[in-house]
């Protein structure tokens, strides 16, 4: 059974996720907030396995809210999935960075949101969809520059764990990059595995933007 907690300020819209989350035989919704503190309140007290957070909210907003989830070494199993009207928005690569998870626009049809709670809970992060590679172009471009500590954590992984790496964040998934690489789909898993302890990330969304802080990956240079 997945658990999720459901963060917006708009009781309807609560109301509308619930609605579909709560129908399907391998979910139930635990608790909703409508504000990032108290989404942060019942994230810590109910432990589920996904949040689905709005990024606009009053008091304390949901990029806030997602950087204290991913931070608190208690919560390390809970992903965050940022909610945003547009697809487009500025803060979702900041949420991304932050620990979040990826993030699905509001008005998405019903079967890919429930897609995208079975992905993230899977511990997969919601970096598929052509919208998210263009996100991280659009933000990357102006917000990102190669960095010290990025730069220096990149020294820790071995020529084969960069160029994994860096498939991954041109958007590869294991078998993709497994075939690219000439390699079995557990090996491929495996160096990303080695790959996310070494840099002490939490999934494939923050082994996006470390490809893209360390230049690994450079706006314009995705791989089909």
């Amino acid at each position: 059974m997945i658990r999720l907690v459901l963060a917006d300020d708009q009781a309807l819209v609560r109301a509308g996720f619930r609605a579909l989350l709560s129908a399907q035989p391998d979910m139930e919704v635990v608790g909703e907030a409508g504000e990032g503190g108290e989404a942060l309140r019942l994230t810590r007290e109910l432990r589920p396995d996904v949040v689905l957070m709005d990024i606009r909210m009053p008091g304390m907003d949901g990029l806030e809210a997602a950087r204290l989830i991913a931070a608190d070494p208690a919560l390390t199993a809970v992903r965050v999935v940022i909610l945003t009207t547009f697809d487009l928005d500025e803060y979702v690569f900041e949420a991304l960075r932050n620990g979040a998870s990826g993030f699905l626009v509001k008005d998405t049809e019903p079967a890919e949101l429930l897609r995208g709670v079975r992905v993230v809970s899977a511990g997969d992060a919601l970096l598929s969809p052509n919208v998210t590679r263009r996100l991280i172009e659009e933000y990357a471009a102006g917000a990102l520059r190669p960095t010290a500590a990025p730069m220096a954590e990149l020294a820790l992984l071995t020529d084969r764990e960069r160029e994994i790496v860096t498939l991954v964040g041109r958007g590869l998934s294991n078998d993709e990059i497994a075939e690219r690489l000439v390699l079995s789909p557990l090996t491929a898993k495996t160096h990303v595995s080695r790959a996310m302890t070494k840099l002490s990330v939490r999934d494939r969304a923050q082994l996006v933007v470390f490809a893209y802080e360390t230049a690994l990956v450079t706006p314009g240079h995705t791989t089909p």
